[in-house]
């Protein structure tokens, strides 16, 4: 695997497999770690930095993860709209890919089912994706991930507060359990802010398609958990797979219900206006493609309509991200050849005229 073939094809988490994935595109479980000895990365030095970073670099790829897939990449040396592809596939945060000014590095594994970010936040960020509904799977991996590091780099730990990190809401389990929700039907019947109310109630965070910041694109929304002290793993995991979760896809799929029952031509109307522009329009802006995707998403889902698989518009959901079309394009563009190259990636795709 490189950089190169990523823009083949959409990562792990938009395979569009695994349990409730007409709702639940990814469940995703990241945990924050430090090494002892060295300061947090906000308050080191530059050589710290990349002392953490080189020790960190040599333990990863040293077979202790297992794999010849897992691959490096040098942040520091890595061309923008590379890391910029990074974080369209979720493999880095935002923050991670400013390289500029902190060494940085992430090693990314399996089929792009983890990568462990090096001098984020903290010193390694470790994260688990996978399609649909699988939060047991990826606490699994990213555990066995853990204790292999573990074994190998002397962690920051106390026995009164468990795992030191930079963030205080951190602190404990250095825990974060995440799952990516396609929410469009709350969306179309002005429901969403049950998902915001349910969310502030149980403590929980309510963030857009990357992350802290960011909007939901597509009507796909991110909520995770926001503290991990005095809780141990497997209660926060519980809570996401037997209530949190459950809840949520329950109030999509009465809102799903209530479109097909009450206002089926209005539904209809939104789903075939999205693939008439989609299969006909020659400039599209990333947030109309991902906002009439979610639409013909929907419709798909619903049986609605049958001209489009459900892992054609996974796909599209990250190859119009405009890192992505930069590199498959192999020549630098303009918005406006990004706009003519999305659409006709997306007219190719559906096999439009």
């Amino acid at each position: 695997m490189s950089l190169r073939q990523m823009t083949d094809h959409a990562g792990e988490w938009l395979r569009g497999a695994g349990p409730h994935n007409e709702i639940v595109i990814s469940s995703r479980v990241r945990l924050a770690r430090n090494l002892a000895g060295f300061p947090f990365v906000g308050r080191s030095l530059t050589r710290q930095q990349n002392d953490v970073l080189e020790r960190s670099r040599q333990v990863i790829t040293a077979d202790v993860l297992g794999g010849d897939e897992l691959f490096w990449v040098d942040l520091q040396n890595c061309p923008e709209t590379d890391r910029q592809l990074l974080v369209e596939r979720h493999l880095i945060s935002r923050q991670h890919s400013d390289a500029d000014r902190v060494p940085r590095g992430v090693a990314i594994g399996e089929q792009e089912t983890y990568s462990v970010m090096v001098n984020e936040e903290d010193h390694l960020r470790i994260q688990v994706l996978r399609s649909g509904m699988q939060l047991s799977e990826a606490f699994d991996q990213i555990s066995r991930i853990d204790d292999a590091l573990e074994a190998r780099l002397d962690y920051a730990f106390s026995s009164r507060w468990g795992y030191l990190t930079a963030c205080p809401t951190n602190i404990g389990t250095g825990i974060r359990v995440s799952v990516m929700l396609h929410l469009p039907a709350l969306q179309l019947t002005g429901e969403i802010d049950k998902v915001r109310r349910a969310a502030r109630d149980m403590h929980l965070a309510v963030r857009g398609l990357f992350g802290e910041g960011s909007d939901a694109l597509g009507d796909l929304y991110q909520v995770s958990n926001q503290t991990t002290l005095g809780r141990s793993e497997a209660e926060i995991l519980a809570d996401f797979e037997h209530t949190i979760v459950p809840q949520i896809i329950s109030y999509e799929q009465q809102a799903r219900q209530a479109l097909v029952h009450h206002r089926p031509d209005q539904l209809d109307d939104k789903i075939y206006r999205a693939w008439g522009t989609l299969t006909h329009a020659r400039m599209m802006g990333t947030d109309e493609v991902m906002s009439l995707l979610s639409h013909l998403r929907l419709g798909v889902n619903l049986g609605r309509i049958d001209r489009v698989d459900i892992r054609t518009i996974n796909d599209l959901f990250l190859l119009t991200q405009p890192a992505h079309l930069q590199k498959l394009s192999k020549t630098e563009m303009d918005q406006a050849a990004r706009r003519e190259a999305r659409a006709r990636l997306i007219r190719n795709r559906l096999g439009a005229p």
